[in-house]
């Protein structure tokens, strides 16, 4: 199995968990089949991609809102 160099740290070490469920969460969204032994070697880039993607968007939704004061 290929070495993970990920150098992406959580600042948050415990959102680690959430972080998972989103990324699956995303993918059924936008029905995509994402692997659940975690392994998105089979995936295209697309699909990586949109997942990616569409995290930053909903974790910048959720930010903004919690800036305005409107996060419950």
């Amino acid at each position: 199995m290929a070495q993970n160099n990920n150098t992406n740290d959580l600042v948050v070490k415990q959102s680690s968990g959430a972080l998972e469920q989103m990324k699956y969460e995303v993918a059924q969204e936008l029905g995509i089949s994402f692997p659940q032994d975690g392994y998105a070697g089979n995936l295209t880039s697309f699909e990586n991609g949109s997942i990616g993607g569409y995290i930053t968007k909903r974790l910048v939704t959720l930010a903004e809102q919690q800036l305005a004061g409107q996060y419950k």
